[in-house]
């Protein structure tokens, strides 16, 4: 890649990210670039959007410019109670996140569970590897934000947990 190129795609992960899409395919020949972004909290913006956006921003050269002009904001997720102070366990690795030890056991925590610091909350599988993830607080479940069976990132929070 030419020093531009890499120019263009950091302005394009820019104006991404402050746009809040989660995802990005483009396919143009032998040039293929697929981003990914981790956003919770925040809904993403659809195709349609995306295409708008970029329309919008494109210099005559095709490359996605810097996000200067305004663009109509994107629905906001409903933000946690102000006077509720919730602690997010977040994932340390990648992988894909079990919520029970096996097919069809009960679950390791449930919303409503109290759960104490060290408790396993669940598993993520990387690599083949079964790695248990532990509470790293003492609290309540309020939430879990993850599904059984889906791809997490690193840093994904995946318990709301009110401290006790």
């Amino acid at each position: 890649m030419k020093p531009q190129d890499i120019e263009d795609l950091k302005q394009l992960i820019d104006f991404l990210k402050e746009n809040q899409v989660a995802e990005f395919d483009l396919d143009r020949g032998d040039l293929k670039i697929r981003l990914k972004f981790n956003q919770p909290g925040t809904s993403a913006a659809g195709l349609a959007d995306l295409a708008r956006m970029l329309s919008a921003h494109q210099t005559a050269g095709g490359h996605a410019a810097s996000a200067s002009a305004p663009v109509a904001p994107q629905a906001a997720a409903p933000a946690a109670q102000p006077e509720e102070e919730l602690h997010l366990v977040k994932s340390p690795i990648v992988g894909t996140y079990y919520g029970s030890p096996s097919p069809g056991a009960e679950p390791f925590v449930a919303p409503g569970d109290l759960v104490s610091k060290g408790q396993v909350l669940c598993i993520i599988e990387a690599m083949k590897l079964m790695n248990e993830i532990e509470s790293d607080a003492d609290g309540e479940v309020v939430r879990c934000l993850v599904s059984n069976g889906q791809p997490i990132e690193f840093g994904q929070p995946l318990f709301a947990i009110r401290l006790r």
